[in-house]
């Protein structure tokens, strides 16, 4: 079921997080751009439309959209062989009605197919790579794009081996900056004086003082100056004609090209399920367990990557760094997204000039904390003490993200838990027993033999179509092995919406080892009612 949202409700926290998040994409789009081989402002155009187009169409509340790092090989060689960059951008907008297709037939339903702990391993690697890749920008040496996620990087360097790079190229007035933005940054609000301006991002703090501290060096002369090379580099247009020539449309008379259809249809799916994954860690993000339709996703992409490329536009995807930073600088709705977009869209028209003075060292320590975040290393503990069938999927998932890219780690991770699925569920694994129904009757959810992560779509339409005020007997008395993906959905819909929407909810015939405590025998009859 789903309830209608005031975006002006959090308006606070949701400006502040988008703030936030203008200041980390703001340089994503443009090293994006820049590595994609595409105008610069192509890559800003990508992202004010997937902030503010996708923003408003999508169910999620935390997923943010824009040019994505996992494309960029793509865009780069298209552009190469269509010719011309108009002729693109024809692919691109074909792309997009491919996923408004995808999006009419259901095809987003095969997220619910993505297994959590393939997911996390997805998060983790990510975090690393996000962590690892910004350490160079940090010290001031910025050979490799900002966004950039791929082991391999067109420098010849790999992830690591920058790392030892970095050694011979240090430039100490980075180093403070990053040192001092990172002490704002972690300090900011914990310090008792400082609570009173807990509404300031410390994000934007840490910019402003950047900003100020590099024109402190530059005005003194001294050698802490961080040069042009090492800042934000916007393109700042003067004249009518430079804006009017930032609008790039599509060239229609190549619709006939193969070619053009084949990378239109390459863009269609590999942005689609990137966006799919990202949407499934997003919603696993979300501390409030709001659920997001996927087929609406999919088309909400779709209209996204139509607008973009009509205006010049990059193809775009929900981004998992973006949408991390959203989560952590504290999103309550999608309005986060939306003015995260606007912010986009405002600092090309009105402050390019201002903008071009924050050093890459803040947004590297921006990033270093969302990185840090993601790849906790509780996590990894975690799936340890889950077992094999848990832990295997997970670290495979983890260090394939790290070493090769986002889809082939997933693709890896997806294996190995299919390979363990056949292995122990040879038998039809989930039936339930479905009524008719309607509000104030009792539904009875039986579990079989072996549940696993291939049901969790099928369960969860089901817990998410009980009505209010609803009793519920989820009976897993003959069950020997249920996976900890429906065991979350089971947990999450038992504490969060069960509680919100007066459903009573008795658990019979779980194992302790579940986590969940099954209703007392004395209470045979009786549900328990949340309060």
């Amino acid at each position: 079921m789903t309830k209608k949202i005031n975006l002006l409700a959090n308006l606070k926290s949701d400006f502040a997080s988008g703030l936030v998040v203008f200041l980390v994409a703001l340089p994503l789009c443009l090293g994006i751009a820049l590595a994609s081989g595409a105008p610069l402002f192509s890559g800003i155009i990508a992202g004010v439309v997937g902030g503010i187009v996708v923003g408003y169409l999508s169910q999620s509340h935390l997923s943010v959209s824009g040019p994505a790092a996992g494309l960029t090989a793509i865009v780069l060689t298209a552009i190469s062989d269509l010719g011309g960059f108009n002729i693109f951008l024809l692919a691109v907008l074909l792309a997009g009605l491919i996923q408004l297709a995808l999006g009419f037939i259901k095809a987003g339903s095969i997220s619910n197919y993505f297994p959590t702990n393939v997911i996390e391993g997805m998060l983790a690697g990510i975090g690393v790579i996000i962590f690892l890749k910004q350490i160079p920008h940090a010290f001031g040496y910025d050979p490799d794009y900002v966004g950039d996620l791929s082991f391999l990087q067109a420098d010849g360097q790999n992830t690591f081996s920058e790392l030892f790079s970095v050694l011979n190229h240090i430039q100490l007035g980075s180093v403070i900056i990053t040192v001092l933005s990172l002490a704002i940054l972690i300090t900011w609000t914990k310090i008792g004086f400082l609570q009173k301006l807990k509404l300031v991002p410390a994000a934007l703090v840490a910019v402003i003082m950047s900003v100020l501290l590099n024109e402190f060096f530059i005005r003194s002369g001294i050698s802490l100056a961080v040069g042009k090379e090492h800042l934000v580099n916007l393109p700042v247009p003067t004249t009518l004609a430079e804006f009017q020539s930032i609008i790039i449309t599509p060239d229609f008379t190549a619709i006939g090209n193969s070619k053009v259809w084949i990378v239109a249809l390459t863009i269609a799916v590999v942005a689609s399920i990137e966006t799919l994954l990202c949407i499934e860690a997003a919603d696993r993000m979300d501390t409030q367990k709001r659920y997001t339709n996927t087929n609406l996703e999919l088309k909400a992409q779709g209209i996204g990557n139509i607008m973009s490329s009509l205006l010049g536009g990059l193809p775009m995807t929900s981004v998992v760094v973006r949408t991390s930073a959203n989560h952590n600088a504290g999103a309550k709705s999608k309005m986060s997204t939306i003015i995260h977009g606007g912010l986009l869209l405002l600092s090309v028209l009105v402050i390019p000039a201002i903008l071009n003075k924050i050093p890459l060292a803040t947004l590297a320590a921006v990033l270093l904390l969302v990185g840090y975040k993601l790849a906790n290393p509780k996590t990894i503990l975690h799936f340890w003490e889950k077992g094999k069938y848990q832990f295997a999927p997970f670290i495979a998932t983890f260090l394939a993200v790290v070493f090769t890219d986002l889809l082939k780690g997933v693709a890896l991770g997806m294996i190995i838990s299919v390979i363990f699925v056949l292995k122990g569920n040879m038998k039809r694994a989930y039936f339930f027993r479905k009524e008719e129904y309607k509000e104030g009757d009792i539904i009875h959810i039986d579990l079989a033999q072996e549940v696993s992560f291939l049901n969790k779509a099928a369960i969860k339409t089901t817990l998410m179509s009980i009505p209010e005020n609803s009793k519920v007997v989820i009976d897993a008395s003959d069950t020997v092995y249920i996976s900890h993906d429906v065991l979350d959905l089971i947990k999450e819909f038992k504490k969060i919406r069960a509680k919100d929407e007066n459903i009573k909810v008795k658990l019979v015939g779980f194992k302790k080892s579940y986590d969940l405590v099954n209703t007392g025998e004395e209470e045979k009859h009786i549900f328990v009612e949340h309060k």
